[in-house]
């Protein structure tokens, strides 16, 4: 299936390292256990509460096939026939013992016990099978290795490679997390520029290129924090290209990239209007596995022949966020200063959650998980669309110019009022807000256009973006303020325009429906009312 090629190994990047990082040693108690399976050796040197004590003696659970799911992606006039009969939501049941027939299996005994920090070895496996069939690292020695989440994740990883007042890359418009977990610890975002795929190449080269030590008054930034695919908040998806033209920038300078990449497989394509699409989806719904994980956005480990990319994946968007569970990927000598500051912190993620997801993937094979994958794809592409469609309905939409320059590259809608009650509804020319439709993940990104706001001047952008978001707030709608999610915060309130983060990820199709209807009537009285 997949053809392994003769890979180089990591190259030496210890010189990465934080200083807090370097002084890490192994856990006095961690240290030990090295020598636990060693045959006939008698332990009696760890703390370690005896299993029989657990009061669980097995946990088990009803899980979905993994074929529960259509693969159609419309929400056409027939969508309820199609999935009355294509769906497949049968259940299977899966189960771990305290101490099962065979040892090697999945048990509670060792899985509710002080584990190792890179998690327990069946999980180990599956995990290793993932990445490397569908990421496939351009290093031959590369690691994988748990944590509890990708936030997690990326305290761990920021505090390993950076100091304090260093700086790390990352798009203009990012995660409000990965920012708050910098600040503590004296480390400066350093924005980029974005267009229609995420991170601008030329404007990562430009940032690299000018940097002035003594005017920023930090050295250059060593690592960079993006979130490529289903980029959180804008939805954007780096292609392949844009992936290696930023890797060969980031070995230029020796920049460590922290992938992000919690949305990888929510990668629904572009956006449709109805009367474009098909009743009973796209026929690429039934392509082989092969192709399917071809049809992906390549990770940028796919490029990585030096171990300079740690990668953050997360069963959240998956299988479930309450699991807390997630994994590394990364070269050796990260991997083993990331086990260390594990052992010390979370110690291990959650038994339950890595024994009743070890036992899932394993009953589902990897061809069940590639098929599990395929129909969450095609729920969240639904979503996607039954949500612009919905503004679609409730606004004029047409296509910005192409001397537009919002996000680059990309088909701008600009969303205009129309005007009721007329013989022929007509449309009212001033643009309320703009949007490029993603291409993955959760989120509609709204810039908002104030411009003819009277108050514009009175109160500026981002003042105006809050009045908004109360009056939605108080109309029954909560929905994130764009402001939140600037990596700039020295930007003059009437230069950085306002935003809406809009996520159609979890609510009912009516409620979504329900939610444009309350946008409308809102932004509607907002500008007429103002």
């Amino acid at each position: 299936m997949f053809q392994e090629q003769s890979k180089p190994d990591a190259i030496d990047l210890s010189h990465h390292l934080s200083v807090v990082a370097r002084n890490r040693t192994v856990s006095p108690l961690k240290n030990l256990q090295k020598y636990f399976g060693k045959p006939g050796i008698l332990s009696l040197a760890g703390g370690l509460p005896s299993p029989e004590y657990f009061p669980f003696e097995n946990i088990g659970a009803n899980v979905l096939a993994p074929d529960s799911f259509s693969h159609a992606t419309s929400k056409g006039p027939l969508s309820w026939f199609w999935d009355l009969f294509s769906s497949k939501a049968t259940t299977i049941p899966i189960s771990v013992p305290k101490y099962p027939e065979n040892p090697e299996d999945v048990n509670l005994a060792t899985a509710l016990q002080y584990g190792l920090a890179r998690g327990i070895p069946q999980l180990q496996e599956v995990i290793k099978e993932l990445t490397t069939k569908i990421f496939q690292p351009g290093y031959a020695d590369f690691a994988t290795l748990l944590h509890a989440g990708n936030t997690d994740g990326w305290m761990k990883a920021v505090t390993t490679l950076c100091n304090p007042g260093e700086g790390v890359l990352c798009d203009e418009w990012t995660y409000p997390s990965a920012l708050a977990t910098m600040l503590p610890y004296g480390m400066r975002a350093v924005p980029v520029k974005m267009d229609g795929q995420g991170m601008s190449s030329g404007s990562l080269r430009e940032v690299l290129s000018q940097w002035n030590e003594e005017s920023r008054r930090m050295s250059r930034p060593r690592v960079m924090y993006v979130v490529p695919v289903g980029q959180n908040p804008t939805g954007a998806t780096m292609d392949a290209e844009r992936k290696k033209e930023i890797y060969t920038i980031c070995v230029e300078f020796d920049v460590i990239i922290v992938e992000d990449d919690p949305y990888y497989f929510l990668q629904e394509g572009p956006y449709q209007f109805p009367s474009q699409r098909s009743v009973r989806g796209s026929p690429e719904s039934e392509i082989s596995d092969e192709k399917y994980i071809a049809s992906l956005s390549p990770s940028f480990l796919r490029f990585d022949y030096q171990g300079r990319v740690v990668r953050l994946d997360t069963f959240s968007k998956i299988i479930a966020p309450g699991s807390r569970l997630g994994w590394f990927t990364c070269n050796p000598l990260f991997a083993e200063r990331l086990e260390r500051q594990g052992e010390t912190s979370t110690q291990a993620p959650c038994g339950f959650g890595q024994s009743l997801i070890t036992q899932l993937l394993m009953n589902w094979q990897f061809k069940g998980c590639i098929q599990w994958l395929k129909g969450l794809r095609a729920q969240y592409t639904q979503r996607r669309n039954f949500f612009i469609d919905c503004l679609v309905e409730k606004f004029h939409l047409e296509i910005a110019p192409s001397t537009y320059n919002f996000f680059d590259g990309s088909a701008v809608y600009l969303a205009s009022q129309i005007r009721r009650g007329y013989r022929n509804e007509k449309a009212d020319t001033r643009v309320l807000f703009s949007f490029v439709p993603p291409t993955s993940g959760m989120f509609v990104w709204l810039r908002l256009h104030f411009e003819g706001h009277p108050k514009l001047q009175e109160l500026g952008q981002e003042t105006l973006e809050m009045k908004l978001w109360i009056a939605l707030a108080e109309g029954g709608l909560l929905i994130g303020p764009g402001s939140m999610f600037s990596a700039d915060r020295t930007v003059s309130e009437g230069g950085c325009p306002g935003h809406f983060r809009i996520s159609f990820s979890n609510a009912a199709f009516e409620d979504l429906k329900k939610a444009v209807d309350i946008f409308e009537r809102v932004l509607r009285e907002f500008h007429e009312n103002a």
